[in-house]
């Protein structure tokens, strides 16, 4: 028998076999935009996701643990972020000064880094002097379980852990106020 004749049969089987693995990430990605597009939000007046996330190590509050279902009996405000994004850079200053105002009256701010660089994110945290606990969405975890699209994104859970306010998009400090106090009285 020649060479040719012999692998023949080979060079059929590797392509019989880079269809099916062609056709295996085929159907993985129908799957995987499937259960994308048939996500629904996490919507008002039900518990917010459980998640926890710890702060960066170079911050103010560096190292420590935030778990939501261990704060039941404040107000919590999570927002996610990016120092690639723009917007987020533009409501910095109004989430600080939420923080220096209510910090002290049964109110918690978790900033969540969802898919960021640490380097990066510390940057935006020296640049916005923010002080309150950051840390970066490890696996996207968080942002998942709240299924997010995109940042910024803020989420307001009251007292009893239940989602009472929620906007995609930068946030102002009068429109947080005006829906924080009420919570907190």
């Amino acid at each position: 028998m020649s060479e040719t004749t012999l692998s023949q049969p080979k060079q059929k089987s590797r392509f019989y076999l880079g269809w099916i693995a062609a056709l295996g990430v085929v159907v993985t990605l129908l799957v995987v935009i499937g259960v994308m597009l048939g996500r629904t939000e996490v919507k008002i007046g039900e518990a917010a996701p459980d998640f926890s996330v710890t702060a960066f190590a170079d911050t103010p509050v560096g190292g420590s643990t935030f778990r939501l279902s261990q704060a039941r009996g404040v107000v919590v405000l999570v927002n996610f972020w990016a120092s690639w994004c723009a917007p987020c850079r533009d409501e910095a200053a109004a989430l600080e000064q939420l923080w220096q105002t209510y910090q002290n009256h049964g109110f918690i701010l978790v900033g969540v880094a969802w898919t960021d660089v640490e380097p990066e994110s510390l940057r935006f945290i020296r640049d916005f002097n923010q002080t309150y606990l950051n840390g970066p969405d490890l696996g996207t975890r968080a942002g998942t379980a709240f299924r997010i699209r995109g940042v910024p994104e803020t989420y307001l859970i009251d007292r009893e852990g239940k989602l009472v306010w929620l906007k995609k998009g930068p946030i102002e400090f009068a429109e947080m106020q005006a829906v924080i106090e009420p919570l907190l009285k």
